[in-house]
């Protein structure tokens, strides 16, 4: 099989390559150059795409780069600068699997005539009883990355591998070891890779969008603080919130950018019963409501829900249990019954929450 892998210059794609190759396949590294400013973290950085090149020339694959920076200007960080202007929270990560490393490269790799792309994610492929690919959860709980893979459905799942997603993180660089592979010991990637060290979120995003100041206000409406540029909160901050006194502990309960406010309240007021959801993909290409359990953040715990399907690809999910507010902008993703795998994956919704309790406010 003719296969295109995703070499992000990290031991997991360095050690999924070998495996490909070792099993036969006809394998081209790829590396795409995604950020074209300035990156210190991240997945992005020169040092980043000269470890892929030679991890491919160690394992003897030829190694390709692609220019997606366009592509990643209008589909990752246009639309991080927007949402945090509109005071939602993006997961550029994720939209960046899903627009780039996924779909863009799907394309390249149908014009280029290969059978299938192959990434370093610690997710795992299985079909069910009926033939149909679904993410599984990798081997690895501590590492699990299915979260960020939700979006896979249709033809993507049939034509996708992940060669790594079997072994655990330890067994990944035992194997890179064994190899001899340059990447063996490379800490694992972090960060947002367009967010440098140095500067910072407040830096890149002072740098694009104009900063407002807002009021930050407690449950009943009194001003308790203020704040320099209220695009920079999100949903459950509790430190930089600019309070007057800080004898309670205080979390950021909702975030209103148009009219400049911050609401703050107790760990209580964060909790949340219900969680509004947009932009569904379903796995099966098909909406169903009924039990599942829905995962917040990309190492966090799932949680019992009910899903009500409406109308324009949204759902309404019931928790069974309360738990404190997504900050909207987030992914929420919905795996089976049994945690096993993934069945669908949406956005978190700006009016998403009702409150788990009297007198808390969404």
């Amino acid at each position: 099989m003719k296969v295109l892998m995703a070499m992000s210059g990290g031991v997991d794609s360095s050690v999924a390559a070998a495996l490909l190759q070792q099993d036969g396949h006809h394998v081209v590294g790829v590396t795409m150059r995604l950020w074209g400013g300035e990156s210190d973290t991240g997945c992005c950085s020169v040092s980043d795409v000269d470890d892929a090149r030679r991890v491919a020339q160690q394992i003897g694959i030829d190694h390709l780069v692609f220019n997606f920076s366009e592509d990643f200007n209008e589909q990752v960080v246009q639309p991080y600068i927007a949402a945090h202007a509109e005071g939602t929270t993006p997961n550029p990560c994720i939209e960046c699997n899903r627009g780039l490393k996924f779909a863009r490269l799907t394309e390249r790799a149908d014009a280029l005539g290969f059978d299938a792309v192959a990434t370093g994610h610690h997710a795992r492929l299985v079909a069910n009883s009926y033939g149909d690919m679904r993410v599984h959860r990798g081997a690895d709980d501590a590492k699990d990355q299915s979260y960020v893979v939700h979006m896979l459905a249709g033809r993507e799942l049939q034509r996708t591998l992940f060669p790594v997603g079997n072994m655990t993180k330890a067994e990944v660089r035992k194997e890179a070891e064994r190899l001899g592979l340059r990447t063996a010991s490379k800490p694992d990637s972090q960060d947002v890779c367009f967010i440098t060290s140095t500067g910072g979120r407040e830096t890149f995003l002072g740098d694009r969008i104009p900063f407002h100041p807002a009021k930050v206000v407690d449950m009943a409406g009194n001003q308790v603080g203020e704040v320099d540029s209220v695009e920079m909160v999100t949903i459950g901050q509790r430190r930089g919130i600019g309070l007057y006194k800080t004898e309670e502990k205080r979390f950021v309960v909702d975030v209103d950018t148009a009219n400049r406010i911050v609401v703050v309240g107790s760990d209580a007021d964060l909790m949340r019963t219900g969680v509004a959801l947009q932009a569904m993909v379903w796995a099966s290409g098909e909406a169903v409501a009924g039990e599942y359990r829905v995962q917040c953040s990309a190492h966090g715990a799932s949680l019992p829900c009910t899903a009500e399907i409406l109308s324009d690809n949204r759902v309404q999910l019931t928790l069974h249990e309360a738990h404190r507010r997504i900050a909207p902008g987030q992914s929420a993703v919905l795996y089976d019954p049994s945690d096993s795998y993934v069945v669908a994956g949406g956005l978190v919704n700006a009016a998403s929450a009702w409150p788990a309790s009297v007198g808390a406010t969404a």
